[in-house]
């Protein structure tokens, strides 16, 4: 029996959330799906490690755009109707935020956001609050424009507020509240979870990110991230999905300026009416496509005239006492010496030390993820890629063991205790970490750099003029939703519908 068949509807090319998410859709809708993902498990990023006997969450802070039942936001739906179902908890708070001059923990929900401003900050609650309903605003303009493009006189009847703000930064846009610098601070700590500094971030995608977290919250799944991942898995099998693994993909086969199957490692060659790719334009126009010369040079000027936005450097610490008893009492702390998001953003260009921290302490959430009298805490920074390509490989170990102890030093002053003391076992992720284990470019988890200069409205915009190969979509962080578990979904969804549109097209 041949391990693979002779065609496909489509070779899906990593089995992570994107491309699982492609699968799930695609299947719904009776296509003949291959999923290659190169690792032994699938989830890609959404995965976890054991260390010391305890399953330790790998990357996930916080799920976006999931909802309670009965009121599903766009995630936690698509995941429902196509038959996953992961058993969410509520993340308790939004952060807790400690930077010079401001020691406070923000809550979902904008009425309580604004009037925990107003705490910090007397007589912002209104402008914080219509700051938060015009993010919400956009936030329903853009879930409405992804399924629904108009034109753009329709567009401004419709969606004037999404229309007046798209050509301005975050900073731009909040600047016109009047907030004195402490209130804006408080609005700042999630600029993190997108990766460019609110001079440079479009408020577009800044108001997306608020209206999702401070408007509904955010959930995590109780087994862990990966718990996301083999169920999407799991499902994808059921409808049909031939998943397999430690197949990594060394080439996408083109002919005529059309791709029509993959050749793997070990030397299969799968034939396909369509691939989906999650790994990145920059390795797949540079190195994957066969034969090379059928990538035209604009794709190699758009892979090189986008900037890669962050990676990760973390240190999970599984702490021998719970969290009460370490007084640790937030789940999400973001620590910093400013919160000049610039400032942050420059720091973030070495190796370290880092000037702004964040870290999770899972138990807070799911206090049943470690086992009882014990706690896990990951310390995060998320550097660009630069400084660490500096490092030789004879200097790699005491880098990122100085940096690890630099960020543990500093939670460790934050909560009063020495956490090394505590420590049952100790992980350090840096970014060759992540590019070993998932194949991503340059170990970055963020896609290309939201700025003003490369703005998701504009992408859009040329979305089709970047369609360099007929019949290959990409999936992954890399792709117009940008970075995040949420919109690797959203991604992932969007390659497969363009791949439905295609076949509609070509069939009429």
């Amino acid at each position: 029996m041949k391990f693979y068949k002779d065609h496909y509807d489509v070779i899906v090319i990593g089995g992570g959330l994107s491309g699982l998410s492609s699968a799930l859709m695609l299947a719904d809708k009776g296509k003949d799906v291959l999923v290659l993902e190169r690792h032994n498990l699938p989830g890609g990023l959404a995965t976890s490690f054991v260390r010391g006997g305890v399953e330790i969450e790998a990357t996930l802070h916080e799920m976006m755009s999931i909802g309670d039942p009965g009121k599903r936001l766009k995630i936690g739906q698509f995941l429902e109707d196509m038959g996953v179902n992961v058993d969410w908890l509520d993340v308790p708070e939004a952060y807790h935020l400690s930077v010079p001059g401001i020691e406070k923990t923000m809550h979902p929900g904008f009425e309580r956001f604004a009037r925990e401003a107003d705490e910090v900050c007397p007589g912002t609650y209104q402008k914080v609050l219509d700051l938060l309903k015009l993010c919400h605003t956009v936030y329903d303009s853009v879930n409405e424009l992804s399924i629904h493009p108009m034109s753009k006189p329709a567009m401004l009847m419709k969606h004037e507020a999404f229309v007046k703000t798209a050509g301005y930064s975050a900073k731009e846009v909040i600047d016109t509240f009047g907030l004195p610098q402490k209130a804006v601070d408080l609005l700042a700590p999630y600029w993190i979870y997108v990766g460019a500094p609110l001079s440079i971030l479009p408020f577009t995608i800044w108001a997306v990110l608020m209206a999702d977290y401070v408007g509904y919250g955010s959930k995590v799944p109780r087994k862990l991230s990966h718990e996301m991942s083999l169920k999407m898995q799991e499902r994808a099998e059921e409808m049909g999905v031939q998943v397999e693994l430690r197949q990594p993909v060394e080439k996408i086969l083109v002919r005529d300026g059309k791709a029509y199957g993959v050749r793997t490692k070990r030397g299969d060659e799968i034939h396909a009416d369509y691939v989906i790719s999650a790994a990145y334009p920059n390795k797949v126009y540079t190195s994957m496509i066969e034969p090379a010369d059928a990538v035209p040079d604009k794709a190699i000027k758009m892979v090189n005239g986008r900037r890669i936005g962050l990676t990760a450097f973390t240190v999970f610490l599984l702490l021998d006492k719970s969290a009460e008893e370490l007084g640790i009492t937030d789940y999400n702390v973001f620590l910093g010496e400013t919160m000049d998001t610039d400032k942050i953003f420059e720091n973030y260009k070495g190796t370290g030390p880092y000037n702004y921290l964040t870290t999770i302490c899972l138990n807070h959430a799911n206090p049943t993820c470690t086992p009882e009298g014990t706690c896990i805490i990951s310390i995060t920074a998320l550097p660009c890629i630069e400084g660490w390509q500096q490092v030789s490989a004879d200097e790699i170990d005491k880098v990122k063991h100085e940096t690890a102890k630099s960020m543990v030093d500093a939670m460790s002053k934050y909560y009063g205790v020495d956490l090394l003391e505590h420590a049952l076992e100790v992980v350090i992720e840096t970014p060759m970490t992540v590019a070993h284990y998932t194949g991503m470019w340059n170990g970055c988890i963020y896609g290309y750099l939201h700025s003003m200069d490369d703005h998701i409205v504009a992408r859009l915009q040329t979305a089709e003029e970047e369609h360099f190969i007929d019949h290959l979509e990409f999936a992954g962080a890399h792709q117009i939703s940008g970075n995040g578990m949420g919109p690797a979904v959203t991604n992932g969804r969007k390659a497969a519908k363009n791949v439905l549109d295609t076949m509609a097209k070509e069939a009429n």
